[in-house]
């Protein structure tokens, strides 16, 4: 048994390597990433941990934004996601902080790569050549972390997806389902909203894949256990889309109170589109 998943251990202390060498004058220099997006959290939330300090309770509101708004958006913290939030503090092993960032994104891919049947030396190559890529660098120092988290969850989803329609049906809704909540907990809807799309296709190859071979139950099967997965995924993270919804009428997001005429860059609800393609990839 060790002797089997030794080469699987001996990769995973290489990613946590890698990730130690990539932010070595974080955690052995003392130096801080300024990230701008992380900058303005500290200081939206700087009168919340204070609070929770004093009184043991998590406010829902902050009064260092305008004159006061709330601030599902600023800290989501609900007590329905206690467990999945301990889950993931586990699967960072609880490394620090810059070093966690990269190493969700090296072991999550790893996860992929494995399913796939790929060797662990190939699994750690593509893993590198993944988490390196310049975008995510680039988010990292921007300080979209929660964007950051939501894609390094999206290959290890894939990879239950896969088992699930390869016939294993719990290992791979169990999968699914764990880094689905992780997904969402993370709590970047857009990009799990894409995904959404990548699930789709895939789905559809799968269905075309059964026709040809004949496996229509085992299609109907495995789709109904990923469907009980993404039930879990979401049931576990309800509070936090619940207010997610909510809030989003009230922000730039909503129903407009003011429209441009004969503007065709606006919508009546939502984001300009100009703004939306602006944003939507950096």
């Amino acid at each position: 048994m060790i002797k089997k998943i030794l080469p699987d251990i001996i990769a995973i202390v290489a990613l946590i390597f890698i990730s130690y060498a990539y932010f070595t004058p974080a955690v052995f220099q003392d130096r801080v990433l300024l990230a701008d997006d992380n900058t303005g959290g500290w200081g939206s939330n700087s009168d919340i941990g204070p609070y929770r300090e004093q009184t043991g309770e998590h406010s829902r509101w902050t009064n260092s934004i305008f004159s006061g708004m709330p601030n599902y958006q600023l800290d989501p913290n609900y007590d329905s996601q206690t467990a999945i939030k301990k889950f993931s503090d586990i699967y960072h092993l609880y490394l620090p902080t810059y070093v966690w960032y990269l190493f969700v994104m090296l072991i999550g891919f790893y996860i992929l790569m494995r399913v796939m049947k790929m060797l662990p030396l190939m699994s750690v190559l593509g893993a590198i050549i993944w988490a390196l890529s310049y975008y995510f660098i680039i988010i990292i120092g921007a300080g979209h972390i929660w964007k950051l988290t939501t894609l390094a969850y999206v290959p290890p989803t894939i990879a239950g997806i896969i088992l699930a329609y390869r016939g294993k049906y719990l290992p791979g809704a169990l999968l699914a389902a764990v880094f689905a909540a992780l997904q969402i907990q993370a709590n970047h809807l857009q990009m799990t909203y894409y995904f959404l799309f990548v699930i789709f296709f895939m789905a559809v190859a799968y269905f075309v894949s059964a026709c040809k071979e004949k496996q229509l139950p085992r299609f109907f099967k495995a789709t109904g256990a990923l469907v009980v997965a993404a039930i879990l995924a979401v049931s576990v993270n309800l509070s936090s889309i619940y207010h997610t919804y909510e809030y989003s009428k009230e922000s730039i997001r909503g129903k407009r109170e003011l429209v441009k005429e004969n503007s065709a860059d606006q919508t009546n609800s939502g984001l300009d589109r100009s703004y939306i393609t602006a944003w939507s990839y950096g």
